[in-house]
């Protein structure tokens, strides 16, 4: 699996299929984060910003429309939909409010990777290459590059690793909110077991590499609640 890979969340309540899912999009170089009913599904959505969602529509809590509308008030996340065999009627309400395709269980696991590859290359065909902005630093995610504005001098580009720009890629995107560090642990090194004193220690290392640049109060660390990334 590759660290870097996009971010699927997998919304099943059955364990046994998530784990398969799981199984196949990991084979693949994904990272997975898998909720297990509609109302954790919305909340890790929001919280995560995953790349894709895989969600199915017999649910716990919120079913998978419900679930689905709420996401689509937010955000234009690539989103398959799993519905039962034979009910069409779930396929065309799943795209009236808006999924990107759907799959019939029982499903081919191969195919359903392949679908969302497909979702996945469509979604990016249609947006413009990402350069975010905070402050003086200057995030480019399309080339994993991270540079900053020192005045009229020319941009310094900041060498970090894979943990590190994700880390500051997430919190320019929540920016000016302060993000838990529980939520970047999650969003940003979900695939391991890594303690919430791990991302303390990531972003220690990247905000030295921001002061040697110039930037090193763009992060801040807010007491008892996470970190915050904002323009000064």
């Amino acid at each position: 699996m590759t660290e870097s890979g996009p971010l699927v969340l997998v919304v099943e309540d059955e364990q046994k299929i998530a784990d398969i899912i799981r199984a196949y999009f990991e084979r693949e170089g994904y990272r997975v984060v898998r909720a297990a009913d509609g109302e954790e599904g919305v909340q890790n959505h929001y919280r995560l910003a995953p790349d894709l969602v895989i969600l199915d529509v017999k649910l716990p809590k919120l079913d998978g429309f419900q679930a689905l509308a709420r996401m689509r008030a937010h955000s234009d996340t690539p989103i398959i939909m799993l519905t039962a065999l034979g009910e069409d009627y779930e396929r065309l309400a799943g795209l009236r409010i808006g999924a990107d395709d759907y799959v019939v269980k029982p499903f081919n696991p191969a195919e359903l990777v392949a679908r969302s590859a497909a979702v996945l290359r469509r979604a990016r065909s249609q947006s413009v290459p990402q350069r975010l902005r905070i402050g003086m630093i200057e995030i480019d995610c399309d080339a994993h590059l991270v540079s900053v504005s020192a005045g009229e001098g020319p941009r310094r580009l900041i060498e970090t690793t894979i943990t590190q720009f994700r880390l500051l890629e997430y919190l320019a995107r929540a920016s000016p909110r302060v993000v838990g560090r529980g939520a970047l642990l999650d969003a940003c090194l979900p695939e391991g077991e890594a303690l919430e004193r791990t991302v303390d220690s990531h972003l220690s290392k990247l905000r030295r590499k921001l002061e040697m640049a110039g930037a090193g109060d763009v992060l801040e660390s807010v007491r008892g609640v996470g970190y915050r990334l904002s323009a000064r």
